[in-house]
């Protein structure tokens, strides 16, 4: 399984348009919003989210790129973790592919609606709660019952869930999880024999945000990394890297002892573009 990190960083990016934060305005390498391409056979591809960013995310890949016929295109479908706008967004910029199967718990099929009216006009799109993907087994776990700001109150979830994703014919796992309110019941097994964990590295510390005026870490549907740590330095087994990094999180500095702490605990912090091989 080829696994390409086409974004790493939270909402909004890094730097993010509205921010003036110390990391926003330090000419630290940018980073895109959190996305990720996978393979089976390095020819179909499926997206884990679809961020505002696709377009060039895209665009920057050279194994998405349409081709070799002036309309065919790798990409076979979506799984979405969840429905905030900065994880399906980018359906509504996928809208010239004809139609794609896009997998999602159904609170969240039912949350999006919106868009796939809209989508649904530009080609036969599929809108499918059950995840079925050749030469992959993708199992789904519910993390957190974090709705999007959107949705009213009292629907009912899952909201959120974490994907487990086997390949069939290497054996390789990967999990990718950049949603976690707290590390439930049932993450450890799914984490169990993995080879690579993709995990929520959204915030720092639990008071982060409070120095640009936000809410606290949990009430956005995020577990701190100072939570995270101790797990992660004690499951030694898979690789872990952290996503979804928030412009605000002091480990975007490689010179900073938070960024010191992830790399000590024996996580991973890797840039866009990132590829790994299962």
């Amino acid at each position: 399984m080829k696994v390409i990190l086409l974004g790493t960083a939270a909402g909004g990016g890094c730097p993010q348009w509205n921010c003036a934060c110390r990391l926003c305005t330090s000419g630290l390498v940018p980073r895109s919003q959190d996305c990720v391409a996978i393979s089976a056979d390095g020819a179909g591809w499926y997206l884990l989210n679809c961020s505002p960013d696709i377009r060039s995310q895209i665009l920057g890949t050279p194994a998405l790129r349409a081709g070799p016929g002036p309309r065919e295109i790798p990409l076979r479908g979506v799984l979405l973790t969840d429905a905030e706008l900065d994880h399906s967004l980018g359906l509504l910029m996928l809208r010239e592919a004809g139609g794609l199967p896009v997998w999602a718990p159904e609170a969240v099929l039912s949350a999006l609606s919106p868009f796939r009216s809209i989508v649904d006009g530009y080609g036969g799109w599929e809108w499918l709660s059950a995840v079925n993907l050749p030469g992959l087994r993708v199992d789904a776990l519910p993390v957190s019952d974090k709705r999007p700001k959107y949705v009213p109150a009292g629907s009912d979830g899952p909201w959120v869930v974490a994907y487990r994703i086997e390949d069939l014919t290497t054996g390789g796992v990967l999990v990718y999880a950049p949603c976690l309110r707290s590390w439930p019941p049932g993450f450890d097994t799914l984490v169990s024999g993995a080879d690579l964990v993709l995990l929520d590295g959204t915030f720092y510390a639990p008071d982060e945000m409070a120095g640009v005026g936000g809410p606290d870490q949990l009430a956005m549907g995020h577990l701190p990394i100072t939570a995270s740590l101790s797990r992660i330095a004690a499951r030694r087994g898979p690789r872990w890297a952290l996503t979804h990094v928030n412009n605000t999180n002091p480990v975007l500095d490689p010179t900073s002892a938070e960024h010191a702490a992830v790399l000590a605990a024996g996580a991973l912090l890797p840039p866009d573009g990132t590829t790994y091989v299962l």
